[in-house]
C-alpha cells in the first residue's frame, strides 16, 4: 500500500504534464466530439492535495463540457432507483439513498474518460479493476446518507468480484448557477485552511463537520478507500447531501454499454439543463483485482 501511495502522489504530476500535453482548443474538441471519428484528448485538468491520510486529491477541470454534455445525452430515459445492500448483503431500496442511478454505455467518450482515471493512478492498474461508470440523479431534497464506498460485507469483496473498492472518483457532471446545498462532505477529512480552497470546499461549514466539496461542474475528487492492511478506511465516509435550491448532475466513474457520437449532443444537453429539476453525480471505483466482463459489461 505504501508503494500505491507513492505512486499516486507521483502520478500528480505527471498526470497535469499528461493533460497539458494533450492541450486542444475548445472548438477543436467540439469538432471531435460530434465526429464518427472520435479522438481521445485529455483536458489540462490541475491536482491539489486535499489531505495525505486518507489520500483525497482535489481535481480541477477534469471534464470537459463536451464530455459532460455526452454523458447526460447517451444517459436519458434509462435511471432506476438506486438500490443499497444491507448488513447481510441483500440489495434493495433504501430511505438512507432516495437516488437514481444508471450504467454509462462504454463508448468512446466514455472509454477516454476511462483512461484519464487510470493514467492518474499510475501504468500499472489496468482497465479490468474498473466497474462499469455509474451516474446517479438526485431530485431537490434527495441524498445519500453517510457511507463509504469501501464494501464492509465480503460477500461484495471476493475474488471473483474483483475483491473490494481500492480507490474512487466523484466529478460532477451538471448543475446549475444558482445551486445551493448539494455538496459531499467528509466528516472525518480535516478541511483545508487557506482561503483559495473556498472555490472548491463550503468554507462556511464549521471545521469540526469536516471538508464538504462544492458541485463544480466538470471538476472531481479523488480518494483512497483502504488502509496499508488492506482493510476499509473508515475516515472515507461521506455523504451526499440534499440540493435545496436549484439542481446539479454528478458522475460517478464505472462504465458499461454503447452508443454512437451524434452531432445533437451538445444541444440535447442545453435542452435537457430547461427541465431537469435534479442533480447527476459520477463514481470511478477501481477494484483491488480483476472484474469479469459479466459485471463490466462489453465496450460499444
Amino acid at each position: 500500500m505504501n508503494s500505491l501511495k507513492s505512486l499516486l502522489l507521483l502520478a500528480l504530476a505527471a498526470a497535469t504534464a499528461h493533460a497539458h500535453s494533450h492541450h486542444r482548443h475548445d472548438g477543436d474538441a467540439q469538432k471531435a466530439m460530434a465526429s464518427d471519428d472520435y479522438v481521445c484528448q485529455h483536458p489540462p485538468y490541475q491536482s491539489h492535495i486535499v489531505n495525505k491520510s486518507p489520500l483525497v486529491i482535489y481535481l480541477a477541470n477534469f471534464l470537459t463540457e463536451e464530455e459532460r454534455a455526452h454523458l447526460q445525452e447517451i444517459t436519458v430515459n434509462t435511471f432506476t432507483h438506486s438500490a443499497v445492500a444491507d448488513s447481510s448483503g441483500a440489495q434493495g431500496l433504501r430511505q438512507t439513498r432516495t437516488s437514481q442511478s444508471t450504467n454509462v454505455p462504454r463508448d468512446a467518450v466514455v472509454r477516454c474518460i476511462e483512461e484519464r482515471a487510470l493514467l492518474f493512478q499510475g501504468f500499472d492498474v489496468p482497465r479490468t479493476h474498473l466497474e462499469p461508470v455509474q451516474l446517479v440523479k438526485y431530485a431537490q431534497g434527495e441524498r445519500y446518507h453517510f457511507h463509504t464506498d469501501w464494501y464492509t460485507n465480503a460477500a461484495h469483496a471476493t475474488s471473483a468480484m474483483g475483491g473490494n473498492r481500492l480507490t474512487s472518483f466523484f466529478a460532477y457532471v451538471a448543475a446549475s448557477q444558482n445551486i445551493t446545498g448539494g455538496g459531499t462532505n467528509f466528516p472525518m477529512v480535516p478541511a483545508p485552511r487557506d482561503e483559495r480552497w473556498c472555490e472548491f470546499v463550503d468554507c462556511d461549514e464549521p471545521l469540526e463537520n469536516g471538508v464538504t466539496f462544492r458541485p463544480v461542474l466538470g471538476n472531481a475528487v479523488f480518494w483512497q478507500n483502504m488502509l496499508e492492511d488492506g482493510t476499509g478506511d473508515q475516515r472515507t465516509l461521506h455523504a451526499g447531501l440534499p440540493v435545496t435550491s436549484g439542481w446539479k448532475i454528478g458522475r460517478y466513474r464505472g462504465v458499461q454499454g454503447n452508443t454512437k457520437l451524434r452531432r445533437s449532443s451538445l444541444q440535447r444537453s442545453v435542452d435537457l439543463e430547461i427541465v431537469l429539476t435534479e442533480f447527476l453525480q459520477m463514481n470511478i471505483w477501481t477494484r483491488q483485482g480483476h472484474l469479469s466482463e459479466d459485471i463490466r459489461g462489453p465496450d460499444v
